[in-house]
């Protein structure tokens, strides 16, 4: 499977999420509603990907496919399947959270749990 979308390291997602035009950015979050409750990111919209037939339908309607989109898991193997996802839906500038937010606790922020 070739690889239709970027990456970015959660060192640039702490910089990004600090600027002012954080507001720029689509945050996407596709872990489980009990791993977002043990740790979460603000500004991140949940969409699980075991629920993906309840949003798939609405993917255009909740999301601009031209927006700067950065999706996050737990580890970044679940947020590059949304990524692939997302950009053969025509969403034209995505990038998969390396690492995810395990990364992101231990590098970026120590007070977000790790789970």
């Amino acid at each position: 499977m070739s690889q239709f979308f970027a990456e970015i390291t959660v060192e640039e997602l702490g910089r990004q999420l600090a600027e002012t035009n954080a507001e720029k950015l689509q945050l996407v979050d596709v872990r489980e509603p009990h791993e977002i409750a043990l740790a979460a990111l603000p500004g991140f919209a949940a969409f699980p990907l075991s629920e993906f037939p309840e949003w798939s339908g609405e993917i255009d309607d909740r999301l601009d496919r031209d927006k700067e989109t950065l999706v996050l898991c737990h580890h970044g193997v679940r947020s590059a399947q949304m990524c692939q996802w997302l950009a053969e839906r025509g969403f034209t500038n995505v990038k998969n959270i390396v690492g995810g937010i395990d990364a992101y606790s231990m590098v970026v922020d120590r007070t977000v749990p790790r789970y």
